[in-house]
């Protein structure tokens, strides 16, 4: 099976050479992304591929269920980079319907150490359980968990001190909360962004309000 994938792309770099004879070296020369992705692990979810964009076009951040944690050397080194070397001004977070961390998060059974990085979703669910307990179907209640999470994840980025940083410097950047349908390969846009004060005159993130319970009690 590896030796297929080194075949695959052996085709896959012919090809392209031959469609486009300057193609790598265009590639190898510059890294110049205008986006960064923050989504999910998921292999069903390549930011690529989903959005009709080249390597080169997109920087990528991946971990299970697309969450921000702020202790998160990773999320936030990347963070930085894009937004302090590569001048990236939009980030997207990108989370999907069916994923399986938002499941796992809450379904009640223990998973090992996963648990603990999945806790953010459990919060959210807490914080949101009025509406998520007057949905009927679980799966229509996991399928709002998961935009709600985004939605949260994008709130979690706009405090990061690499964000505020650059907002306080009057550095344009936007962020973004998109969710994705494994069932029709489509992108929506939650329009919860977030951007500096000084372009909205308005505080850049909301509060979430506190509630308790779980999305699989009522």
């Amino acid at each position: 099976m590896l030796n297929e994938l080194l075949d695959h792309n052996k085709l896959w770099a012919a090809k392209k050479a031959e469609q486009d004879a300057g193609y790598f070296q265009r590639l190898s020369a510059l890294q110049h992304p205008d986006y960064l992705w923050i989504g999910c692990s998921d292999s069903r979810v390549p930011a690529n591929v989903i959005t009709g964009l080249e390597p080169g076009e997109v920087f990528v951040h991946r971990n299970v269920a697309n969450l921000v944690h702020r202790g998160d050397l990773n999320l936030l080194s990347v963070l930085e980079f894009a937004v302090e070397s590569l001048d990236i001004q939009d980030i997207i977070v990108c989370g999907h319907y069916g994923c399986g961390g938002v499941r796992a998060a809450m379904d009640g059974h223990r998973h090992g150490i996963i648990d603990h990085w999945l806790q953010p979703i459990r919060d959210v669910a807490d914080a949101n359980s009025s509406e998520l307990n007057a949905m009927s179907g679980l799966e229509e209640k996991l399928d709002r968990l998961c935009e709600l999470n985004i939605e949260s994840q994008v709130e979690s980025l706009a405090r990061t001190p690499i964000i505020r940083s650059a907002w306080k410097r009057g550095k344009r950047l936007k962020i973004h909360g998109w969710v994705y349908g494994l069932n029709d390969g489509l992108l929506r846009d939650l329009q919860c962004d977030c951007c500096s004060p000084a372009e909205t005159n308005t505080p850049a993130v909301e509060t979430l309000s506190e509630n308790s319970g779980s999305i699989l009690n009522g």
